[in-house]
């Protein structure tokens, strides 16, 4: 993106999650999901994470092993996905122990959900061949693919999938479909909003969508 525009970083639901501090140590175990499979000759339980910047779940289950001794029989990984066999006998003792070492390392920092954008899209660039031009590049971690954010006007909002929010836009008085994937709660009529740009056929026609990443409401 042009060195020209100015980095945006914003949270997404940083007031929402200060008005739900109560409920951040439920949500700081959910960040760290294990999903386990059952060994059952062997009586214990194999599982494995993945964590969010800021805890590193490599780290957090040693602490539960020196905490616990016995309760995880192996673990490794590193900071951002971990691995472990625990006694199977031990799965309540194990789940407390990482609940909390979550409460002591996270806060509603931590917890907050920042977007980093290039800022606003340039009209001239919302057009198919600018989208396809930038899904052939090679984007990475550090390199991340293009996410813009500004206000834009919510013409219209639709449920779809049961679980997906379809979206009529207005991006600098021009109208432009978007789609928020996951989210069923309504926007206002205006939103400051992140995306991504993707394209679509609809009739025949190539158009730009925008896929949206997150909204600072």
């Amino acid at each position: 993106m042009s060195s020209a525009i100015p980095a945006v970083i914003f949270g997404i639901g940083s007031l929402a999650m200060s008005a739900r501090q109560a409920k951040a140590q439920k949500q700081a175990a959910e960040m760290q999901a294990v999903a386990y499979n059952e060994q059952a000759a062997e009586a214990t339980l194999k599982g494995s994470g993945r964590s969010i910047p800021g805890f590193h779940l490599r780290d957090a289950l040693d602490l539960v092993a020196k905490r616990h001794p016995g309760v995880l029989l192996r673990f490794g990984g590193h900071a951002m996905a971990a691995g472990c066999t625990i006694d199977a006998d031990q799965l309540d003792v194990f789940e407390a122990a990482l609940q909390q070492v979550a409460s002591e390392w996270l806060d509603i920092k931590t917890l907050t959900h920042i977007i980093e954008t290039d800022g606003p899209l340039a009209p001239e660039y919302r057009h198919p061949d600018m989208v396809e031009h930038i899904q052939k590049a090679v984007w990475g971690q550090g390199f991340s693919t293009p996410v813009f954010s500004e206000s834009l006007t919510v013409v219209s909002q639709r449920i779809v999938g049961e679980k997906h929010l379809a979206l009529k836009l207005k991006h600098q008085g021009q109208p432009v479909d978007g789609i928020w994937f996951g989210r069923t709660e309504p926007l206002p009529s205006e939103a400051l909003l992140a995306f991504k740009l993707e394209t679509d056929n609809w009739q025949g026609q190539r158009r730009v969508r925008f896929l949206i990443e997150g909204a600072a409401l």
